[in-house]
C-alpha cells in the first residue's frame, strides 16, 4: 500500500460520523424513537421563498452554474460588508470579505495564511473538533486553554501559554460546544493580548444570529485598526438553513486577503453560486423570518436550561445558541455513557472526549447536547429519558 500522510493518519476520525455508526443496526421502537442531538445543523430545508429564489436562479441565470470570483459574488460580499458595518458599529469594505465553502473552509483558509508545521495555535477547551482536526492535519500544535466554570476563557491565563511559536488564538462565540456567549470585555482582552504579542485573533461567530443578547456582542470592528489583528468567520448554514450549499464568510484586512485568495483558488476555485445567491437573497428578504428563528432557538434554550436544572445530579455548565455543555452524575466516563444512552434511552449525544485532549479528566465528565435540533416537545422527551436512565 502506498504511504499515507502521517499527519492525516494520526488525526482522529470525524466525531459526528463516528456517533452515527453507534446507531447502525439499532432498532428504536415507535413509542420511543431516536432523539438525535449529536449534530449542530438545521434539519429542515430553507424557507420556501428562499428555495423559490434559488430555483428561479437555477432556471434563468446562466452565471448560477459557472465559476464565479474566487473571493465570492460581489453582491454577497457587499451585503456582508454593509450588514456587519451596521451591526458592529464599524467600517468594513467589501474587499475585506471573502465568501467560502462553509465556515470550516474559512477557518482552514485563515490558519493556512498564518501557520505551518511546528507552529502553535491556542484553542479554548472544550474545542470545536474540526478546528483541532485541521491543525493536526497541518502539523500545527494545538495548545489547550482551560476555561473557568462559566466556560469563559481568560486572556491572562492565555498569555502564559503564548510562546515564540504561537501564531493565533481562536475563539468561538456563541461557543460550540459549550454554548457560552463571550462578554465583550473578554473579546477585547483577547484582542489586546493578540496585538501585544503579534498574534492573530480568529473569532468564529457562526452562531451570532442566535446570541441571546440584544445589539452587537462586541465592538472589535469599531477599532479602526481591526484588520491588523482580527480574522472574523461566519456561516450562512444555520441562519438560512443552507447547510448543504456550503456558504461561509471570512473578514480580514486586505494584505491577508491576498493570501486567502491563493488558498481558496487552489482548494475550490469558488464557493457554489446557487448557495451564494440564496444567502444574498436571504439577507435582503428574510430579516423578520430570521428574527422568528432566533426567538424559537432562544425558547428552546430556556426549555433546556430550566429542564436540566430539575435533573438530579446533572449540571449545566454552558447553554446558548445550539448547545448545552453538561456535567453528568455517573461514575462511568462520557464515552461509555453516550453509547449506553443510545441503547438504553434512545438518545444520541456526543461525549466530552470528542472535544478535549485524550486523558483530560474533564472530558469524561461532560456531554454536548445539540438541543436546537429538537423542538420543545422533543426537549421535554429528552429530559424524561435522562431522568429515567438508571445505569
Amino acid at each position: 500500500m502506498p504511504a499515507i500522510n502521517p499527519a492525516l493518519a494520526s488525526t482522529f476520525r470525524p466525531p459526528v460520523m463516528e456517533a452515527r455508526r453507534w446507531i447502525e443496526g439499532v432498532s428504536f421502537p415507535p413509542e420511543r424513537p431516536l432523539i438525535n442531538l449529536s449534530q449542530a445543523a438545521p434539519v429542515a430545508p430553507p424557507p420556501e421563498p428562499l428555495r423559490r429564489a434559488m430555483a428561479e436562479a437555477a432556471l434563468n441565470r446562466a452565471d448560477a452554474h459557472l465559476y464565479g470570483p474566487v473571493l465570492g459574488r460581489a453582491e454577497l460580499r457587499e451585503a456582508v460588508a454593509r450588514e456587519w458595518s451596521r451591526a458592529y458599529g464599524g467600517a468594513i469594505r467589501s474587499d475585506e470579505v471573502a465568501i467560502t465553502q462553509g465556515c470550516n473552509q474559512a477557518f482552514c483558509a485563515a490558519i493556512q495564511s498564518l501557520a505551518g508545521p511546528g507552529d502553535e495555535v491556542i484553542l479554548p477547551l472544550p474545542w470545536y473538533f474540526n478546528h483541532k482536526m485541521w491543525l493536526d492535519m497541518q502539523g500545527i500544535r494545538t495548545v489547550g486553554l482551560h476555561c473557568g466554570q462559566d466556560m469563559i476563557p481568560d486572556a491572562e491565563t492565555a498569555a502564559a501559554l503564548v510562546s515564540d511559536r504561537t501564531r493565533a488564538i481562536v475563539l468561538v462565540s456563541p461557543n460550540n460546544p459549550s454554548g457560552a456567549e463571550y462578554p465583550a470585555e473578554t473579546l477585547r482582552a483577547f484582542r489586546d493580548l493578540a496585538r501585544e504579542r503579534g498574534l492573530a485573533l480568529i473569532l468564529d461567530e457562526t452562531y451570532r444570529d442566535f446570541d441571546s443578547r440584544e445589539g452587537a456582542p462586541h465592538d472589535l470592528f469599531a477599532d479602526p485598526d481591526w484588520g491588523e489583528v482580527l480574522i472574523h468567520l461566519y456561516s450562512f448554514s444555520k441562519a438560512y438553513r443552507l447547510t448543504g450549499h456550503r456558504v461561509g464568510a471570512l473578514i480580514t484586512g486586505p494584505a491577508r486577503m491576498v493570501e486567502i485568495e491563493k488558498f481558496l483558488d487552489t482548494v475550490a476555485i469558488c464557493a457554489g453560486q446557487l448557495g451564494q445567491i440564496g444567502a444574498a437573497w436571504g439577507m435582503a428578504n428574510l430579516r423578520d423570518w430570521l428574527a422568528g428563528e432566533r426567538a424559537e432557538i432562544l425558547a428552546r434554550r430556556d426549555a433546556m436550561a430550566s429542564g436540566m436544572a430539575g435533573l438530579d445530579g446533572w449540571r449545566v455548565k454552558g447553554c446558548g445558541a445550539y448547545f448545552a455543555w453538561v456535567e453528568h452524575p455517573y461514575r462511568m466516563g462520557s464515552a461509555e455513557l453516550a453509547r449506553r444512552l443510545v441503547h438504553e434511552a434512545g438518545v444520541l449525544l456526543l461525549p466530552g472526549t470528542m472535544f478535549m485532549p485524550e486523558g483530560d479528566a474533564q472530558a469524561s465528565r461532560h456531554l454536548r447536547i445539540a438541543f436546537a435540533n429538537a423542538d420543545r416537545v422533543g426537549i421535554a422527551a429528552l429530559l424524561q429519558r435522562l431522568a429515567a436512565f438508571r445505569p
